[in-house]
């Protein structure tokens, strides 16, 4: 049978089916392959493949302004409560449990999931994790007003070992975040300290590691809420830097300086345009 590349078969060909063994389908060409693979060598590569392909995508709001400013919140609370600014280590606790169950953990969370729209690893990874964290952490809260977990459970070796996954996620976080810009890098790099010295002083009694560890956090919440911040305004702004937040490239970081300009219908409904 005589083959045509590229081109439908003669009429008196149409009905005809492809040899055995062949892996030829009907309508196509003899070496058929999905439309989102490109064709290797030939006078199409991968350019051409790329210059044909179509992405459709539906802008969202960046989901780390909402899932930094929940861990900030949160973070903050209960640091500020470690390093003995306030409160006691036992009643305290409890009431923040409500602020931290849904802002730190639910909001954190919901931002987590938003970002993998986002199609941000970094983002998805960090406040799906420490969303879901804080979440566990009022619910453990919660147990113990209710005298469901003996009231040592925050100082148990149990308790202590939840800070080392933290710290050693948070430590990955910290290094990819190095990719996008300073502030992001300190906020989880304070946030991966803060965890290691809390989980030593938790797993070795020692209560000054804990005060300690609750210096660094607090430390870690206000890089939180100014890289948080600095995002917001951005946008608000329609991509000016208002803030820097210590981006690589020099221009990245003055005042003033388009970073990115928005896809919108200007004169839209909120969500044809950036905002409402």
């Amino acid at each position: 049978m005589t083959e045509y590349p590229g081109q439908q078969p003669p009429s008196g060909h149409r009905g005809q089916q492809p040899p055995y063994g062949s892996t030829a389908s009907a309508g196509q060409g003899p070496a058929s392959r999905p439309p989102s693979e490109p064709e290797s060598g030939g006078p199409e590569g991968y350019e051409a493949w790329l210059g044909r392909s179509r992405m459709v995508l539906t802008p969202i709001a960046a989901p780390s302004i909402l899932g930094l400013f929940g861990f900030a919140s949160s973070t903050f609370m209960v640091a500020s409560n470690l390093a003995e600014w306030w409160g006691d280590p036992l009643v305290s606790p409890v009431i923040l449990a409500p602020l931290v169950i849904f802002f730190g953990g639910l909001a954190q969370l919901a931002a987590g999931m938003w970002a993998y729209r986002a199609r941000d690893a970094v983002a998805t990874a960090m406040h799906g994790t420490w969303g879901a964290f804080w979440l566990a952490w009022g619910m453990m809260q919660l147990m113990i007003a209710n005298g469901l977990l003996p009231l040592t459970t925050s100082v148990s070796k149990a308790f202590g070992f939840w800070w080392i996954v933290l710290a050693v996620t948070t430590i990955f976080g910290a290094l990819a975040s190095l990719g996008k810009n300073l502030g992001l890098f300190l906020t989880l790099g304070l946030l991966a300290a803060g965890s290691a010295l809390l989980a030593a002083g938790i797993l070795g009694a020692v209560h000054g590691l804990v005060v300690t560890a609750g210096w660094v956090l607090i430390a870690s919440s206000a890089a939180a809420w100014y890289t948080a911040g600095a995002m917001m305004l951005e946008q608000s702004y329609g991509g000016r830097i208002i803030l820097p937040l210590g981006r690589w490239s020099l221009r990245g970081n003055l005042p003033g300086h388009r970073q990115g300009r928005p896809i919108e219908y200007a004169a839209g409904m909120p969500g044809a345009k950036a905002g409402q």
